[in-house]
């Protein structure tokens, strides 16, 4: 009898999957994997009907539509102030497949590569699967700053790349300008190339504009910088995400992508044409979550619970321990969703190692606001059952 492939038999379910599918079987509400209950703006949804009406709906090109080509340019030439045309541009669906797209064209086996913790489960299965090695610098709370020496104790002659995700899911923290030019400097110095996961970019709740490592001095040529329109406008179902990068390397990176996924349904790339040229459909967005963020974080925060510091992305992080909680974070994340029907993710789950952090939990504040508020009130009881 064949075998299947020992190195997918070995893994685990994914613990968005797993929460979610706990959720499921107990009614529960779900914050933890990180969708909006609502629907995408309907002016999205109206883009892609009418597109799936007068347009094709047939094979596109292959390394996406020439209209979103260019509206990624743009956009991104408007709000970031990055000097692209289409051919920085391949479309893929959704930001994952173009993490794996970026590994496949960048990385070779027995490279090394940096990877920040705690950091998206998706990382280091994609790296091993070339046969290349994930290398694990901490990143420690409650800033989750980068440690200058404790990235140079972990190159070596065999590092090509590193993996950074800004803003930083789990914990919506953001790079500031210092972080960002000593990673660049490192990278220019070694030589690496630098996958930069920033799908958070819009969603952030500080007033601030988003800078990516990109722009650095000495990054065009070594960068690949990866968005999504799921995160930007909520639409994670869509599955359409984008890699940037300079145009020899882009086309690499297309010929990695040409095998995976091909191409992604054209009427949905049309739509988020329409979407990226509409700031005030992208700042609305922002603005709804503003609020649900509010709701969440001000009713932890009154309840007794310690939130942690954090400016971006749909989630927040709780310390447990300083909660006054003396559980370790994949107790309570199981507990809740069984005992108080409230799921949320761990944030040890997104770290590999025996040095993980085990006191704080994540919860998705991207949901309707009275959703969140019977969330916490399940969440209040539960902990007082506890004393």
């Amino acid at each position: 009898m064949h075998t299947l492939n020992p190195v997918y038999t070995a893994l685990p379910t994914t613990i968005f999957e797993y929460m979610s599918g706990l959720a499921r079987a107990h009614g529960a509400i779900n914050l933890g994997q990180g969708f909006p209950d609502a629907p995408p703006p309907a002016a999205l949804s109206a883009a892609v009907t009418r597109a799936m009406a007068e347009r094709s709906q047939h094979y596109p090109p292959m390394a996406g539509v020439p209209e979103l080509r260019d509206a990624v340019a743009a956009f991104y030439q408007r709000r970031q102030g990055l000097d692209l045309t289409r051919d920085h541009v391949i479309v893929t669906s959704g930001a994952t497949e173009a993490i794996a797209a970026a590994v496949l064209a960048v990385i070779s086996p027995g490279d090394e590569v940096l990877l920040f913790q705690p950091a998206y489960d998706a990382y280091a299965p994609l790296v091993r699967r070339v046969g290349a090695v994930p290398v694990f610098v901490p990143l420690r709370p409650p800033h989750w700053g980068y440690d200058r020496d404790a990235i140079a104790a972990a190159i070596t002659p065999r590092t090509r790349a590193m993996m950074v995700n800004d803003p930083l899911n789990p914990t919506g923290t953001v790079m500031d300008a210092g972080h960002r030019a000593m990673l660049a400097k490192i990278a220019v110095a070694h030589d690496l190339f630098v996958i930069c996961d920033e799908v958070w970019e819009t969603v952030r709740f500080d007033g601030a504009v988003h800078a990516s490592l990109l722009a650095e001095p000495g990054m065009a040529g070594r960068t690949v910088k990866i968005g999504s329109a799921g995160k930007i406008f909520g639409a994670t179902g869509w599955k359409v995400g984008w890699m940037i990068a300079a145009p020899d390397v882009a086309g690499v990176l297309a010929k990695a992508h040409q095998f995976l996924t091909f191409t992604t349904p054209p009427m949905l790339q049309w739509a988020v044409a329409e979407g990226l040229a509409d700031d005030a459909l992208i700042d609305g967005q922002v603005a709804d979550w503003t609020a649900t963020r509010a709701v969440l974080n001000d009713g932890l925060a009154a309840l007794g619970f310690a939130v942690l510091p954090g400016v971006a992305t749909w989630f927040s992080c709780i310390d447990l321990a300083a909660s006054g909680i003396d559980l370790d974070d994949r107790t309570v994340a199981e507990r809740l969703v069984r005992e108080a029907g409230v799921a949320s993710i761990p944030l040890s789950a997104l770290w590999e190692g025996d040095d993980a952090p085990r006191h704080i939990l994540r919860l998705c504040h991207a949901k309707p606001a009275a959703m969140l508020q019977d969330a916490l009130g399940r969440i209040a009881r539960w902990r007082d059952s506890l004393i």
